[in-house]
């Protein structure tokens, strides 16, 4: 990739861990909302779609799908973005494709136009706001952000208790036309959030020299080199290929057993109202003195957990089963959604992570396209349900023994890493300089061995 003028991130300065930051966690807390939970909501307005362009239930339920793909799949797109415009002007033009995504939809005459509209160009704006959004939160925290990142994962939760209901309204009061009308506009708040995300400034001197020294590539393909995040990687796509398959299939479990629709419909509600709180608490706890430097196993426990719920939920035989595993599911996941992104930060650092969560989402785009059709196709072959909580089980904590197993055995021991780490806190310490958080955080990933681990308030793995 060409050389460009670096992204609105100076290093020289130094996360603020509250103040503005503040802002900027609502921000992203609502479009973490509107990113995950959109395309879920979507499905409210099936019936009227297939009434309407006399298609099938799976011929709709390809928006969704290709909302998803777009969210995951142009990673890459919206880190070369981030890096030659900033965070600012690319969720500003994202907030604008998915509202006007929507809107061009409502006056569609076949389900094709739907699937560009409300699919592709909706599903890049979202993409476009979701990952600059995370990108500035990791720029405004550091001490703090475990919780920051609990509290803007909670927003996807929020955001489908609400969009359900609402798009239900819509529905039954303007119809799907209207209703896509309407939370068109209702994305254009995606916008308030971009203008929300102020860039740091630097130091005068320091942006001063800005354009001349400082250059970055649209897309650093050099995270690769970090063992760290190529482990990283390898455990979060094997991880998404079950994580999404419970809450897709536990309604359609429920009903197999002979419930009614509202009764099993209700079992994604617990598990909602469940992951709400989940989130932010288990924010709080990774951000823990003990716990924030072990912060990558205790994302590993998080998957093992997840995985195991679902192993136990496939012995499921009535509605209380489903009910408790809702409520486990619901805390494994809610577990998972706060530590992702926190752990990546954590391992490739600030100056990386435009570039490294593309990537990440690039490569788990596989696997949300493969995950939950397998599933289906595994259903379709045993005609049990007990069958895919058990694969999904199984994926989930394959992914969990990657993760630890990899940081245990393929990062370098302290003895490799001592003199480099030496070098390190002498480049900190040079006047007018900034601690460099992925240096910082590469030194907990290779200096760690059995249990024991330098401990740092400024940063984790």
């Amino acid at each position: 990739m060409g050389a460009v003028a670096i992204d609105d991130s100076p290093s020289g300065v130094k996360a603020p861990d509250g103040g503005w930051g503040w802002a900027v966690l609502f921000g992203c807390f609502v479009i973490t909302g509107f990113s995950y939970a959109f395309p879920k909501a979507m499905s409210v307005f099936f019936k009227e779609l297939i009434r309407e362009f006399h298609v099938g239930y799976s011929d709709t339920a390809w928006i969704s799908s290709i909302l998803l793909a777009m969210l995951y799949g142009t990673g890459p797109l919206c880190s070369m973005c981030v890096n030659r415009f900033g965070c600012r002007p690319v969720m500003l033009a994202g907030g604008f494709f998915a509202s006007a995504g929507m809107i061009i939809a409502s006056f569609s005459t076949n389900i094709i136009q739907v699937y560009f509209s409300a699919g592709v160009i909706t599903g890049l704006g979202l993409a476009l706001n979701f990952q600059p959004s995370l990108i500035m939160l990791n720029r405004y925290f550091n001490k703090k952000r475990p919780l920051a990142n609990g509290l803007a994962a909670a927003g996807s939760p929020v955001f489908l208790c609400a969009l359900s209901p609402l798009g239900q309204v819509l529905q039954h009061k303007y119809g799907w036309r209207g209703g896509f009308l309407i939370l068109g506009g209702l994305l254009l708040n995606c916008c308030v959030c971009g203008a929300l995300m102020r860039p740091l400034e630097g130091p005068k001197k320091q942006e001063a020299l800005k354009p001349t020294e400082k250059r970055k590539k649209l897309l650093d393909f050099t995270v690769f080199k970090d063992t760290g995040f190529v482990i990283y990687t390898v455990a979060a796509s094997i991880m998404v290929l079950g994580l999404f398959v419970p809450p897709v299939f536990v309604v359609s479990y429920a009903k197999d057993l002979k419930y009614e629709d509202t009764k099993s419909a209700f079992l994604l509600t617990i598990l909602g109202c469940v992951d709400i709180f989940a989130r932010p608490l288990c924010g709080i706890l990774a951000g823990l003195k003990w716990v924030r430097p072990r912060c990558v196993y205790f994302f590993s426990f998080a998957m093992f957990f997840n995985g195991f719920t679902d192993l136990m939920g496939s012995f499921s035989s009535d509605y209380g089963g489903l009910v408790v595993f809702c409520i486990f599911f619901g805390i494994s996941y809610g577990m998972v959604g706060a530590l992702q992104f926190e752990v990546l930060m954590a391992i490739i650092g600030t100056q990386k992570f435009s570039s490294a969560i593309g990537l990440v989402l690039l490569a788990e785009a596989v696997a949300v396209l493969v995950g939950p059709p397998s599933a289906g196709k595994l259903l379709d072959a045993t005609h049990k349900y007990k069958y895919v909580f058990i694969l999904a089980g199984v994926e989930v904590v394959t992914s969990s023994v990657v993760l630890a197993l990899g940081n245990i055995f393929c990062i370098k021991k302290p003895a490799e890493t001592h003199q480099n780490h030496a070098e390190r806190e002498g480049l900190d310490q040079l006047p007018g300089e900034s601690k460099v958080d992925s240096i910082e955080v590469e030194h907990f990933l290779k200096d760690e061995k059995n249990g024991k681990v330098v401990t740092n308030p400024e940063t984790c793995v």
